[in-house]
């Protein structure tokens, strides 16, 4: 089943922000006078459609097929994202039947260079306003719950939290001169504000100023290797989801709902140290103290031997915090903003990965992580889908407008040149840097599955 619900919502992810990709670079071609003979949803052979001259029809059209400046929407066989075909274009597709008849005025070729530039980049521009309309519609809805706290009560042990020497009790003054004010700004200070700068930590530990410091591509690489910046507030607490009756939790009587507190004496704050702790601990006994309606209980507990005591658990905030709405237009404000943030992060990701200071292995994810981070926001909620959706929009923007063959970015590069010229790039130049690019970005495709696989 997992593997199933995997790949149910990695279809869906990739999917709508494919389309959406592809009917950016439709809408545009159709403004600007172009025709796009076809719009797909799906991959492959087509498996029913709609045009004006042939009506609805399943399966195939015929080869030489002409719809004479009518759109066929069709549903393609294979349910990943789509693609649109614009007459006159050198595509993916490779169809270059038109390349020896002279230029038609709707077609791609023969529009001017800033029109071809509009048509070119409205995918990365419907992408970054999807991603923009995801985040304003979490933030008018939820609102921001902001988490006053800006002392640490957690750092998870091999992370770039306690790389930069974060101890629990640490409360942060400053990060490079600016108070954070909230956890929301020590995380944006730290981890998506001047990504490869370094960072300078003004903190207070046991009532004593103490300087921190990390390069950054030190944080980088120690960012490219973790799971998180690894750093929890004071406040966090660990709260019981369910539990197996039949197990080690459920035969010492926890219940669902029951706040840990304590384990074998030590504080918990985080699910992700609760893990360790208890798969440190397989076979061995533990002493864990947990609340329910304002009693404690307490109880030893011996994992079994895969270090599991049968509970689903997450994490809440308990200390202090405010909520504040917003009206559509703040939203569209945050969202602005949040993609803006975002775009700078992921791009701030692959400068750094062209300079070499971080590996790609560590920092990209295939197909296979991408499925599984899709499930697993998922089953966290809505909201964390649409947010998770919203960030793959932004990172799929980004790869996008690179200045790579086969890319946007890539036909972006040669208009510009056409721009300047005044005159169009041969189509034989064009149509060997497309499949240079192509078999360039399959056999990457190949070494990021890989890197998937390994990482499993």
């Amino acid at each position: 089943m997992g593997f199933l619900t995997d790949t149910f919502y990695l279809l869906i992810v990739i999917s709508v922000l494919v389309v959406i990709h592809e009917f950016g670079h439709f809408i545009a071609a159709r403004l600007s006078g172009m025709r796009a003979e076809i719009f797909s949803v799906g991959m492959g052979p087509r498996l029913l459609g709609w045009n004006k001259i042939t009506g609805f029809k399943i399966g195939n059209l015929p080869k030489e097929w002409d719809g004479e400046g009518h759109t066929d929407y069709r549903l393609s066989l294979l349910p990943i994202g789509g693609f649109v075909k614009i007459s006159g274009m050198i595509d993916e597709s490779m169809d270059t039947k038109f390349i020896n008849s002279e230029p038609m005025p709707w077609e791609f070729r023969s529009k001017p260079a800033w029109k071809k530039a509009i048509v070119i980049s409205a995918g990365v521009i419907m992408n970054t306003l999807l991603a923009i309309i995801f985040f304003a519609i979490i933030t008018y809805f939820q609102g921001k719950t902001l988490i006053l706290s800006h002392t640490i009560g957690y750092v998870e042990k091999d992370t770039p939290a306690s790389l930069i020497g974060f101890q629990s009790g640490d409360k942060i003054l400053s990060i490079n001169g600016k108070a954070p004010g909230d956890w929301d700004n020590v995380v944006r200070l730290t981890v998506e504000k001047g990504l490869g700068s370094s960072k300078r930590f003004a903190v207070e530990r046991n009532g004593k100023d103490t300087m921190l410091s990390i390069e950054g591509p030190t944080f980088i690489k120690a960012l490219s290797k973790a799971k998180s910046f690894g750093a929890y507030p004071e406040g966090m607490r660990v709260i019981i989801l369910g539990v197996e009756t039949l197990k080690p939790a459920g035969k010492a009587g926890m219940q669902e709902g029951d706040t840990i507190i304590t384990i074998n004496g030590q504080q918990t704050v985080s699910v992700d140290e609760f893990i360790n702790l208890v798969k440190s601990h397989s076979n061995k006994a533990l002493f864990l103290t947990w609340s329910r309606q304002g009693k404690f209980l307490s109880d030893s507990v011996t994992p079994d031997n895969g270090g599991k005591i049968g509970v689903q658990i997450t994490e809440i905030y308990s200390g202090p915090r405010s909520h504040k709405s917003f009206n559509i237009f703040e939203s569209a404000k945050i969202g602005t903003e949040e993609a803006y943030n975002s775009i700078l992060l992921i791009g701030g990701t692959f400068y750094q990965i062209i300079r070499g200071k971080i590996s790609i292995k560590q920092s990209i994810g295939g197909p296979i992580q991408i499925a599984k981070r899709a499930t697993q926001s998922a089953e966290m909620g809505l909201a964390v889908f649409i947010n998770f959706m919203a960030i793959l929009s932004i990172s799929l923007a980004v790869i996008n407008i690179l200045p790579f063959p086969a890319l946007d970015g890539g036909h972006l590069v040669f208009i510009i040149i056409e721009g300047i010229i005044r005159r169009e790039v041969s189509p034989k130049v064009k149509i060997v840097f497309q499949q240079t690019g192509i078999i360039v970005l399959l056999l990457f495709m190949a070494f990021i599955i890989y890197n998937d696989i390994t990482r499993l």
